[in-house]
């Protein structure tokens, strides 16, 4: 099978493996947490020095990234350290976007929840309905799985989720890249972009980095707003 009709046939078996029996909750805990210790040993493309040059295919083109900090030592660092036995878990459920997040962000900065919202709604569902020369494809599980593999590199776990479809769905290439856009979007190259989802259409795979940015900017807001909560009671 090529690789675009083997992640279609791994989508139509969780539908069904979905249908005929769920998973316990004991057991989406078990994948989550080797979900999330596995995340942290995802090496993401390259180390980094400034400037960078990234090729697109006869460009060269030039960038740096260091005029944009004031902090050289700032930048991303996982959300606790390899080889703990007990990782950090932020529990979705006791703090929500759309129950707490929402409603604070709004009363602290009148109307912005409402766009914040309406941003990450439009984005998390934005869809063809396509998977490369397939059309009327729901690719909700999909996508569900792009954003949610985001947030567990961040520690947020979703009760209701079955992380085993993480595993199924994104392949090793893809979960590199996915870290490095996410994380380190410096090191980002083109011979990355290409080396996972060779059969999709650019417009596809840049629905994906749209993805992966909102997933992230709802983790950093949920974290920072749980910290505000916390505060104010």
């Amino acid at each position: 099978l090529s690789e675009l009709e083997a992640l279609m046939e791994r989508m139509k078996r969780l539908q069904e493996d979905k249908e005929d029996e769920e998973a316990s909750q004991e057991e989406m805990a078990t994948r989550f947490e080797k979900e999330k210790k596995e995340s942290l040993l995802v090496i993401s493309g390259g180390i980094c020095a400034f400037p960078v040059l990234f090729s697109f295919d006869d460009e060269m083109v030039s960038t740096d990234v260091s005029r944009y900090i004031e902090d050289p030592g700032f930048g991303y660092k996982d959300f606790a350290r390899r080889g703990e036995d007990h990782l950090p878990t932020f529990r979705a459920q006791d703090y929500t976007w759309e129950n707490h997040g929402f409603s604070l962000v709004n009363r602290l900065y009148s109307d912005i929840g409402h766009l914040l919202d309406e941003k990450f709604r439009m984005v998390y569902n934005l869809t063809y309905n396509t998977m490369a020369t397939h059309e009327d494809v729901d690719t909700t599980t999909l996508r569900r799985a792009l954003f949610n593999y985001v947030h567990c590199m961040y520690g947020i776990r979703y009760d209701d989720y079955d992380y085993g479809e993480v595993n199924q769905l994104l392949e090793r290439s893809l979960k590199v890249y996915i870290k490095t856009v996410t994380c380190y979007p410096e090191r980002t190259t083109k011979r990355m972009y290409d080396s996972y989802w060779r059969q999709f259409k650019h417009s596809e795979k840049v629905h994906v980095n749209l993805l992966l940015m909102e997933a992230r900017m709802q983790a950093e807001l949920l974290y920072a707003l749980r910290a505000i909560t916390r505060h104010l009671t």
